[in-house]
């Protein structure tokens, strides 16, 4: 009896142990699984993480890009701009160096000037000695009767006396004001075969002489045509003169003179013809047609 209720004590003993093993089993496989679920939910959630941190890794890496590329093509933008810049102020440069060079050289232009403050006085001279003859001139028409011709010498020389006025009371002429003094010779015209140089200022001088020659003359032939003078444009002293217009500057004296007369005997042969071949009359104004004035004063570009 003893024994057997030590077999049923041993055997109640190993099913209790077995039932609480049989228990246990599930109550531990389940865990398990559930810690295997989370190890994987785990796992996918880790890798979901880590390929979400990749593609953030690969944005970022494709928007630094991005930004690279725009830092680039900024910068490429910059250094074009920059390129421009610099090629704007090289072009602004050389526009400076073009334009010194449009300049006389310093010695030169002070060399020109020299020539005009000595050729100012000897100037002065002639006009005052021009008008002493304008006056012989003057008593000689009134002997001849030429009334038409003595009028138009007074009013010839009295526009010549208010020149020499104006010449005669200015102080020391601004040269480094006046562009002709630093713009360099561009134009070459030849008078008595000899070869001389000027710029557009000089030239204009030249043009303005043949004009004012060209309007007197006219007037002179005019006089002597109704005093029925013979015709005779060298015989006129505002011919012999020829310096109306000119104050002594830009050009020499006897350049000015010879276009002056240039124009004047061609405005006499109009004036005393009553024609106009070489100018027109417009509204009491009279000048000289371009024309001739272009086939008078005749140039060549040096530069």
């Amino acid at each position: 009896m003893t024994v057997n209720l030590l077999n049923r004590m041993v055997v109640a003993v190993g099913l209790s142990a077995m039932a609480s093993i049989g228990l246990s089993v599930p109550t531990n496989a389940q865990p398990q699984r559930d810690q295997g679920q989370g190890q994987g939910q785990g796992q996918g959630q880790g890798q979901g993480q880590g390929q979400g941190q990749g593609q953030g890794q690969g944005q970022g890496q494709g928007q630094g890009q991005d930004q690279g590329r725009g830092r680039g093509r900024g910068q490429g933008q910059g250094q074009g701009q920059q390129g421009d810049q610099k090629d704007a102020k090289q072009e602004n440069g050389r526009g400076r160096g073009q334009q010194a060079q449009q300049r006389r050289a310093p010695q030169e232009q002070q060399e020109l000037i020299r020539q005009h403050e000595q050729r100012l006085p000897q100037y002065r001279q002639v006009l005052d000695q021009e008008q002493r003859v304008a006056q012989q001139r003057a008593a000689q028409l009134q002997q001849q009767k030429r009334t038409a011709q003595y009028n138009f010498q007074q009013q010839y020389v009295a526009r010549l006396r208010e020149q020499q006025s104006r010449i005669q009371s200015q102080g020391r002429y601004d040269y480094d004001h006046d562009p002709f003094f630093y713009t360099p010779s561009q134009y070459r015209y030849s008078r008595g075969g000899r070869y001389y140089e000027t710029n557009q200022y000089g030239l204009e001088l030249l043009r303005q002489a043949v004009n004012f020659g060209y309007e007197e003359g006219f007037h002179a032939g005019q006089a002597d045509r109704q005093d029925r003078w013979p015709s005779n444009y060298a015989d006129c002293w505002a011919y012999q003169d020829a310096n109306y217009g000119y104050g002594g500057l830009y050009v020499d004296r006897d350049d000015y003179n010879y276009y002056f007369r240039e124009g004047f005997r061609r405005g006499y042969e109009d004036g005393y013809g009553a024609h106009n071949r070489y100018g027109s009359v417009s509204n009491g104004k009279v000048a000289i047609l371009a024309a001739v004035l272009a086939a008078i004063v005749t140039y060549e570009v040096i530069r």
